[in-house]
C-alpha cells in the first residue's frame, strides 16, 4: 500500500470522524436551551407548559422553570436571564413603567404596542403575539339573569340597575372601594350600586364569590371576577364585557429575551399560532380543567394542543 493512499485514508477517515461528532452533537443539543418560567397561578402553569410542549414539538430543549414565583419574580428573572420566557399580561407594562394614569392601558393594541416598545427599548425583551383574552376586574352574572334579561355587557348592567332590576353583587373590600374597580365601573356606566346591593367579603379569592353568584347565597347574583377565571364556566356564569375600557386590558402573550429570539427566530411563528387561539371562553374552559376539575396543569396542556394539531 502506498504512502500517498494511506494518507488519503487517513485523510478520508478525519473528514468522516468531523462529520459523524458534528451531527451527534447536533442531535444532542437539538435548536438549542430554552429555559420557561411563569407566575404562581393556576394560568400561569396553563400557558407555560403550552410553551414547553410546543417548542419541545419543534427540536427545542426546554429547562421547565414553571411556577417561578409572583409578578416581582418572575420579572426579575427575565431580566437576569434566570429565565429566557414565560407568560406575561399586557396591563403590567402600565406598572413596570410606571404609567398606571395614561388611558393606553385600557385599549388592547395600544396596550400592547407600549409594552411591547417600552421593554424592548430598555430591557431588550420582546412581547410576542398576545392572547385574545382580556384577564382583568370584571363582574360576572349568572347566565339565567345575562338570558332572560338580555345582559351581556356592562352598558346592559348598568341599564338593568338602573331600570331597578333586582342586583346584589359580591365582591372584596378593595374591588368595592378602589378606584380602579367597581367604581371605575360605575363612573364609566352611569350607575351607582347601593349597600344593601352589595356583600362585602374580606378575600380577593373569586373562586369564593363566583360560587356565592352561582349558588345565589343570600341573593347573590352577580360577582367580582378575573376575565379567564376558570370557575366562571363550572359556575355557568357570563363575564359582561367592558366596551368602555373601564379597566386596564390584562392579555396573556409571551415574552422573550431577545438574545435568544434573535437567535431562534422561529420560536415568534410558533407561539403566534398557539397564542392566537387562546380566546375569552378557551382559557376559562382549560382554567376549569385544572382549578375546578384538579387535573394536572401539563396533561390540559398536552390535551388541548393535540386536539388542536400542535402537537402529535
Amino acid at each position: 500500500m502506498s504512502n500517498s493512499f494511506i494518507r488519503f485514508l487517513l485523510i478520508l477517515f478525519i473528514i468522516s470522524f468531523i462529520i459523524i461528532t458534528g451531527c451527534s452533537k447536533k442531535d444532542i443539543e437539538g435548536k438549542g436551551r430554552v429555559t420557561v418560567g411563569s407566575k404562581i397561578d393556576t394560568e400561569g402553569a396553563l400557558l407555560s407548559q403550552m410553551i414547553i410542549l410546543i417548542l419541545d414539538e419543534n427540536g427545542f430543549k426546554t429547562v421547565d422553570k414553571s411556577g417561578t414565583g409572583p409578578t416581582s419574580v418572575v420579572r426579575k428573572a427575565i431580566l437576569s436571564g434566570e429565565i429566557d420566557i414565560y407568560p406575561e399580561y399586557t396591563g403590567n407594562g402600565a406598572f413596570f413603567f410606571n404609567e398606571t394614569d395614561s388611558d393606553v392601558w385600557k385599549n388592547p393594541q395600544k396596550g400592547y404596542e407600549r409594552v411591547k416598545k417600552l421593554d424592548g427599548e430598555n430591557n431588550d425583551i420582546v412581547w410576542l403575539t398576545p392572547s385574545p383574552a382580556n384577564n382583568t376586574w370584571a363582574i360576572a352574572i349568572t347566565k339565567a339573569l345575562s338570558d332572560s334579561k338580555k345582559i351581556t355587557s356592562m352598558e346592559d348592567f348598568a341599564k338593568y340597575v338602573n331600570e331597578s332590576g333586582y342586583i346584589k353583587l359580591i365582591g372584596s373590600e378593595e374591588f368595592v372601594t378602589s378606584k380602579v374597580a367597581l367604581p371605575a365601573f360605575q363612573d364609566a356606566y352611569g350607575f351607582v350600586l347601593k349597600k344593601d346591593q352589595l356583600i362585602i367579603v374580606a378575600s380577593g379569592d373569586t373562586a369564593q364569590t363566583e360560587k356565592a353568584a352561582s349558588e345565589g347565597t343570600d341573593g347573590v347574583n352577580a360577582a367580582m371576577a378575573y376575565g379567564t377565571d376558570g370557575s366562571i364556566s363550572a359556575f355557568n356564569l357570563i363575564v359582561l364585557s367592558d366596551p368602555k375600557g373601564a379597566q386596564p386590558v390584562y392579555e396573556p402573550a409571551p415574552i422573550i429575551r431577545g438574545s435568544v429570539l434573535k437567535k431562534y427566530p422561529e420560536i415568534e411563528k410558533i407561539l403566534e399560532l398557539v397564542f392566537k387561539k387562546l380566546d375569552l371562553i378557551t382559557l376559562q374552559t382549560l382554567n376549569a380543567k385544572i382549578a375546578v376539575e384538579g387535573q394536572n396543569a401539563k396533561d390540559v396542556a398536552r390535551n388541548y394542543l393535540a386536539s388542536q394539531g400542535f402537537i402529535k
